[in-house]
């Protein structure tokens, strides 16, 4: 498990006042400025989000303290930002963080290695993992449900995966 949890990207600038659209990763978008402070990737920047609004695509608009002029906005393009785990609520027993997921072994129900979480996708509907399958081109896609995947260990590292028919 990982220190820090990645919580919205910057999509780019809105206005010429310095603020931002952001990509919330927070399962309520407008939690993203709950946490406090954020930081870069890197650590190398901190700032406080004051949200101001939101578009009509679903972007949230923001204000990031030091922030002033769209230059300064848009420069920040893609950037990721991070607050430490401790800030984050905790889950309950069936919900997890993507970043913990991230990196889990895939064992299928007699216990054969399938391979390993590259990403987790979600495209509206449901989440899937995207899981690395050792001698195949491209990833396999797992949906993230009960039904396929029945047990994850954050303790051990591994995911136990019931995948319909197909998928690997």
């Amino acid at each position: 498990m990982t220190d820090r949890i990645c919580i919205a990207a910057i999509a780019g600038a809105f206005g010429v006042r310095g603020e931002v659209r952001l990509k919330a990763f927070t399962a309520t978008p407008e939690d993203v400025a709950a946490y406090g402070a954020v930081t870069t990737e890197d650590a190398a920047q901190s700032f406080t989000i004051t949200l101001s609004g939101q578009t009509t695509k679903g972007a949230l608009i923001a204000r990031l303290s030091g922030i002033a002029t769209k230059e300064q906005a848009e420069a920040l393009k893609g950037t990721r930002l991070y607050v430490d785990r401790t800030r984050l609520p905790n889950l309950p027993d069936d919900e997890y963080y993507h970043a913990d997921l991230i990196g889990l072994e895939v064992y299928d129900t007699g216990g054969t290695l399938l391979g390993t979480v590259k990403s987790v996708l979600n495209h509206g509907a449901s989440d899937i993992l995207e899981v690395l399958v050792p001698g195949l081109p491209a990833p396999a896609l797992l949906p993230f449900t009960l039904e396929a995947v029945p047990t994850v260990d954050l303790t051990t590292g591994r995911i136990i995966a019931d995948p319909p028919d197909g998928v690997f």
